[in-house]
């Protein structure tokens, strides 16, 4: 297993230790039998839209209480990680760039969207 995929292992069983579920984000294009492509995943509608806009590693939801007037009751907020190895960091290439969009797309809807590169960074 490698570090990344080890460390996506980790985020997703500390999403469900806080109750929430988070689950793998394939994004590709395969042929189909035909010889027709068939893209799959989150924000992979066309190339034009995969290059501007990456989404998230994993993708899922988690409880959120809200308070105070809606006291007691919990909502589920969107979520999505980008998973990178432990020890990486942002240096603003096109890929990390596109991710960034979605991370701020989600975000600025009121999900919850980041980077992770260890467990604690859910």
């Amino acid at each position: 297993m490698t570090r990344e995929a080890e460390t996506q292992a980790l985020i997703r069983a500390e999403a469900s230790a806080k109750g929430g579920r988070l689950w793998r984000n394939n994004v590709g294009v395969l042929l189909d039998k035909r010889g027709v492509p068939i893209r799959f995943g989150l924000c992979n509608d066309s190339a034009t839209v995969n290059a501007g806009l990456k989404s998230g590693d994993l993708i899922g939801i988690m409880p959120v209480l809200i308070t105070p007037e809606m006291v007691g009751m919990y909502i589920g907020q969107f979520v999505s990680r980008e998973v990178k190895r432990p020890g990486w960091e942002y240096h603003g290439d096109a890929r990390e760039v596109a991710q960034q969009r979605w991370i701020d797309l989600i975000n600025g809807l009121g999900g919850d969207a980041g980077f992770a590169t260890e467990v604690g960074t859910l």
